[in-house]
């Protein structure tokens, strides 16, 4: 399938452990989809992303996270590292798919097809930095982009108005 005929419901990511988590799960659902890791300075991020996610969950609000070391080195830990850091230090549940990357020859195909949708300051597609963040509605279209400075609880509002919708 060349990535014009995909769309949000045929991509798929690998989780720790070689599990596939398919996104035809994701039907009907919000989602936020951020690239994330544990030594950057954006990192209390995950606690404000739990958050989000626990205010919401029950209405169909799904987070995704993607653990990436391309920025800095700032994501050294492996998979089980990863989970560990987020569960301990911010009490994240929301699921975590395996480490990968979010640029260059071996970007992951959900990140090819979030940058090929939706390009970010200038137009550029690239991924900046740690923690974008790209907000998917119910019917698998990506209406908005952040950057990493963006906090979750800026975001809030256009959650919940997604969520509102039919």
């Amino acid at each position: 399938m060349s990535e014009s005929e995909s769309t949000f419901y045929t991509l798929k990511a690998e989780l720790p452990g070689g599990k596939v988590f398919d996104f035809a799960d994701l039907k009907g659902k919000v989602v936020l989809i951020t690239n994330t890791a544990s030594k950057c300075g954006f990192t209390p991020q995950y606690t404000g992303l739990q958050k989000l996610y626990e205010k919401y969950k029950d209405q169909g609000f799904v987070i995704l996270g993607f653990p990436c070391n391309q920025f800095g080195g700032q994501e050294p830990l492996d998979d089980a590292g990863v989970v560990e850091f987020c569960t301990l230090n911010h009490g994240v549940t929301f699921p975590l798919m395996k480490k990968s990357d979010v640029n260059g020859d071996n970007t992951n195909e959900v990140f090819k097809w979030l940058k090929s949708e939706k390009a970010g300051i200038l137009g550029l597609t690239r991924i900046k930095w740690n923690f974008e963040k790209f907000l998917i509605d119910k019917k698998g279209n990506v209406v908005h982009r952040w950057a990493s400075t963006t906090t979750p609880d800026a975001i809030d509002k256009e959650v919940a108005k997604l969520l509102e919708q039919p």
